[in-house]
């Protein structure tokens, strides 16, 4: 039994079995049980009832870090009733229940109560039956039924039919194959198909015409991590780019750390003379290889990033007909230090159904022997514009031409890519949430051909009158203003379910007067940063944490970093410079985030001055929520349900050169029935549920209040968690599914207008 299979397992069930009977032995190895979270009919104990309705688990039930217990189905409301018929060869010499309990509980045999429990403890113990209850028993069908409450802490009920003899050990937990499966579907979840599953260019900052969507059905299995080679038959067809635990794949399976994801399909590709064929993963989690034709073409770990495989040299090796056959392997542990953001492999809480395999679009495109891999764009606003080219290959002449609606501005011509090369743009449009002016760019590097984009803006901070650090953006103040995105989907997960659904998200906070997006602890398809760009939301782009943590002690002084391993520090810093290499380019990003409150933080000094260095044309917030560290640029505090500052810990100038955020706060639930990830979960916001919708909104309009209040006092910004419902998590401007908004934008939009007021 490995770690992963331990923390998998979600809280319990009821065994019953006997010393002496081989069959009830078979049943405590195995046991599954019907069980509901809703108070079920009269006579639910009895037997002949109708338990068809039922959800069925395997035990225990409960939360699985509750001390003492094992998991294997995941229980969090305050009450659960469970049923199970038991067959016997014969009574037990000395009948006992093996039970560990939190809280009180209720068991029932052949329809009559035989214990009651009280409390909690934290340690399995043998209850020996009376004499009535023993009687209970017969050789042959027993029906044991259970009812357990929890008013809070932890939770759990796992009961066993022994003889107190001879106990024997505690089987293992049961290992889930399925993720929770939720009945949510979004409105374009529900129009997706193999034909239509994200059609449109990917990386829309660089686009040229020769490219090949791999979208789609593939085969796929999975095999023990043992296997190196490839299935000769799969379990059947998963709809690529949706992860395997995800409902739009049309797998919704479980990938364990020991064991291995396989993907196969054909592609139609042909080697060009003087061209190479490259192939694009807009997303795989986390570690994987890729063959083609036999011949492996490339491996890469994270599970957060675009990368790409120069394919030539293995296209249509011992094929005449151009066809190739493309096999990936993947690993996924989604645990020690790997960089996972809120993937959990038990979701609880904040933390949400693990991701693994692809999940982003698969492309080929075909480009020249010399070609133009990525560009870097600095901005002034008095017009200067200076490019960076990474361009693979020989290096050939090269020309820039900038372009607003049509016309011509800038152009340049250079014999070789190897220096940067500016433009001075006359009478400079910039680029702001009120005007969002692209400015479109024609690339020629010898026979490449690539069109993008860019924004002229700069990224600062002032002190006002009162000596408070603002933001500014094209030399003036701007407060900023957004909620905390997490960027999750009930069909898809990590990946939305099209690219419509994703703009739909974007288009509603701006119409709600939102100014800027926290995008936490994701890093999402790149054409949600350019749309964002194109519409004018800022954005503070956070890295993909990983764990573990540090104690948090938020913005005390005498803060504390935990020291991670160097390989685990190295992929760390190796995945936030491709993030920042990889989003350089989007005007809308105006803040990194190393770091969320404490979680994996470590040398925290080092990773902000390496960031501040990395990127000065923006500002850094090293730890959103502390640990707070004289880092960066920014000190931030996370304050539930209200927004507030610590501002009596300013002391001996720690925060004089920062500025002062609420990076998070909010978080009012309001359950809307019909559009609940898990009805029988413990749906939550920060703070107790509000009774009407109303109350709901005094509570938002209070919050904002607060925070304008607050604007007086040196906040600089602030973010409200969160755009919508996750999971268990009911705190959403709008339901999981999209399909219901809590407040129209209109009304958030007159809400949010204070802020912006001198």
């Amino acid at each position: 039994m490995t770690v992963r299979h331990l923390l998998c397992l979600m809280l319990a069930s009821f065994f019953f079995a006997t010393a002496a009977s081989a069959a009830a032995q078979g049943d405590f190895a195995d046991p599954a049980w019907q069980y509901t979270t809703k108070a079920p009919a009269a006579g639910w104990e009895k037997p002949g009832f109708d338990d068809s309705a039922w959800k069925t688990g395997f035990g225990g039930f409960g939360d699985p870090s509750t001390p003492g217990t094992r998991i294997s189905t995941t229980w969090y409301t305050p009450e659960i009733w469970l049923r199970r018929t038991v067959e016997l060869d014969s009574v037990p010499a000395e009948p006992a229940l093996l039970i560990h309990h939190d809280e009180d509980a209720d068991v029932f045999i052949n329809g009559t109560k035989a214990a009651s429990f009280t409390g909690f403890i934290t340690e399995y113990r043998v209850h020996r039956l009376d004499a009535a209850a023993a009687k209970l028993l017969t050789a042959g069908s027993n029906l044991i039924a259970v009812h357990c409450t929890q008013t809070g802490g932890g939770q759990s009920i796992d009961v066993h039919l022994v003889d107190a003899a001879a106990v024997p050990a505690l089987p293992a937990p049961k290992r889930p194959e399925q993720p929770f499966v939720s009945e949510l579907i979004t409105a374009w979840g529900g129009e997706v198909t193999p034909e239509n599953a994200w059609r449109e260019y990917p990386r829309p900052q660089l686009v040229r015409d020769s490219w090949t969507n791999l979208n789609g059905s593939w085969n796929y299995a999975i095999t023990p991590m043992l296997s190196s080679a490839a299935p000769s038959t799969w379990d059947g067809e998963i709809l690529v780019p949706f992860a395997v635990e995800a409902k739009l794949s049309g797998v919704q399976r479980l990938l364990h750390d020991d064991q291995a994801l396989w993907y196969s399909r054909e592609i139609q590709a042909t080697a060009t003379a003087g061209r190479r064929t490259l192939l694009h993963f807009e997303a795989c989690d986390y570690r994987m290889t890729a063959w083609l034709n036999g011949i492996e073409v490339g491996q890469h770990t994270g599970g957060n990033l675009p990368f790409s495989f120069d394919i030539t040299e293995a296209l249509g090796h011992g094929s005449d007909d151009g066809i190739s056959m493309l096999v990936v392997r993947v690993e996924d542990a989604t645990g020690d230090y790997q960089l996972r953001g809120k993937q959990n492999v038990q979701p609880h809480g904040i933390f949400y159904t693990q991701v693994s395999g692809i999940y982003g679009t698969v492309w080929l495109e075909e480009v020249p022997e010399t070609y133009l891999r990525d560009i870097f764009v600095e901005t002034s606003c008095d017009g200067t514009v200076t490019f960076r080219l990474d361009v693979v290959g020989p290096q050939q002449e090269s020309e820039l031409i900038a372009s607003l609606g049509g016309k011509r501005v800038a152009s340049a011509k250079v014999a070789t890519a190897s220096e940067p090369i500016t433009l001075s743009i006359a009478d400079p449009q910039l680029w702001s949430p009120d005007s969002p002016t692209l400015y479109d760019l024609e690339l020629r590097i010898g026979s490449d051909r690539v069109t993008s984009y860019f924004g002229i803006r700069e990224v600062g901070r002032v002190k006002d009158a009162d000596g408070h650090w603002r933001f500014t953006l094209n030399g003036e103040p701007i407060f900023h203003f957004g909620p905390l995105d997490q960027g999750w989907w009930p069909d898809g997960l990590l990946t939305p379910p099209s690219d419509e659904a994703m703009r739909w998200d974007v288009d509603y906070l701006k119409a709600a007067g939102f100014n800027m997006i926290r995008k936490h602890i994701k890093v999402e398809p790149r054409r949600f940063y350019t749309y964002c760009d194109q519409v004018g939301m800022l954005l503070w782009q956070d890295h993909v944490a990983g764990f573990p943590n540090p104690p948090w002690t938020r913005l005390d002084p005498n803060p504390t970093d935990i020291e991670w391993p160097v390989a685990a520090r190295e992929q760390f810093m190796d995945e936030l410079d491709t993030m920042i290499t990889q989003l350089d380019t989007h005007p809308s990003i105006v803040v990194w985030v190393p770091f969320n409150e404490a979680w994996g933080q470590h040398r925290t000094v080092e990773v902000g001055e390496w960031t501040v260095a990395r990127d000065p044309s923006r500002l850094v917030n090293i730890a959103s929520g502390g640990n707070f560290w004289p880092a960066g640029h920014i000190v931030d505090e996370h304050r539930y349900p209200h927004p507030g500052f610590p501002f009596e810990l300013d002391t001996n100038g720690r925060f004089d050169d920062f500025i002062k955020v609420v990076g998070e706060f909010g978080g009012h639930g309001l359950p809307v029935q019909g559009h609940l990830w898990d009805t029988s979960t413990r749906n939550w916001g920060y703070g107790s549920l509000p009774k009407t919708k109303a109350e709901y909104l005094e509570r938002y309009q209070e919050s904002i209040r607060r925070l304008v209040e607050l604007k007086g006092q040196g906040i600089a910004a602030g973010v409200y968690t969160q755009t919508t419902d996750v999971e268990g998590e009911i705190n959403g401007l709008i339901t999981y599914d999209r399909a219901e908004i809590k407040i129209p934008a209109e009304q958030l939009k007159a809400l949010h207008q204070p802020l912006y007021n001198e």
